[in-house]
């Protein structure tokens, strides 16, 4: 999920749509071979010329430079735009399945970290995904279920496996008392799928939860 673009466009041609589906400002070939991080720059500068020959990208001669930037009105855009964003879109389509469990396993929280949320993963990566639940013991078998069946999903949508932590509130307490530097990755990196973020809940659990 690091450069979804390039599930269907693998040469550098990926890459390189990718930076110009992120803005509308128009951009220099060698920013856009740094932002690209791939190939040579004068490969990055072939792949422009060629997508400005197709309309894909307009090319402007700005003084001794060229700036590029995507033409969003061509009809090839919007699948260009659909597949820079297939991260958000997995993050949008985990979050419907979600809302559609049963309210009495609904998640306190549910946030993906790792490599996914990150945008750097290969195509072996896990889609990791923190799950705060409110069951004071194990789970009931409706949400064992419910997880198995976003496992199914996530590696229909992705073709990777998601790799669930779950655990109660407590649970995350002990976590956060301990120092333990899996709660820093999920802080820093974490995407909120449903719930409150986890700063936010950190600051209900040190309320409710935790000791004073």
């Amino acid at each position: 999920m690091s450069q979804p673009i390039n599930a269907v466009v693998p040469t550098l041609d990926g890459p390189v749509l990718a930076v110009l589906a992120r803005t509308s400002q128009p951009l220099t070939g060698r920013k856009i071979h740094q932002l690209a991080s791939g190939g040579s720059e004068t490969g990055t500068r072939k792949v422009l010329r060629r997508l400005a020959g197709t309309g894909l990208v307009i090319a402007t001669e700005v003084g001794a430079s060229v700036q590029y930037v995507l033409n969003r009105e061509h009809l090839a855009a919007n699948a260009v735009l659909e597949l820079a964003a297939l991260r958000s879109r997995l993050f949008e389509r985990m979050r419907a399945a979600i809302e559609h469990w049963e309210p009495t396993v609904q998640p306190t929280h549910a946030s993906v970290f790792g490599s996914t949320a990150r945008g750097d993963g290969d195509l072996n990566s896990d889609v990791d995904l923190l799950l705060v639940h409110g069951f004071h013991d194990d789970p009931p078998t409706e949400w064992v279920g419910y997880v198995a069946a976003l496992g199914d999903l996530v590696q229909g949508w992705t073709g990777n496996q998601l790799q669930t932590y779950e655990l109660n509130e407590a649970e995350l307490a002990q976590h956060i008392r301990s120092g333990d530097p899996l709660v820093k990755e999920w802080s820093r990196d974490g995407v909120t799928i449903t719930g409150p973020d986890l700063r936010t809940l950190r600051k209900k659990i040190a309320h409710d939860v935790m000791p004073r």
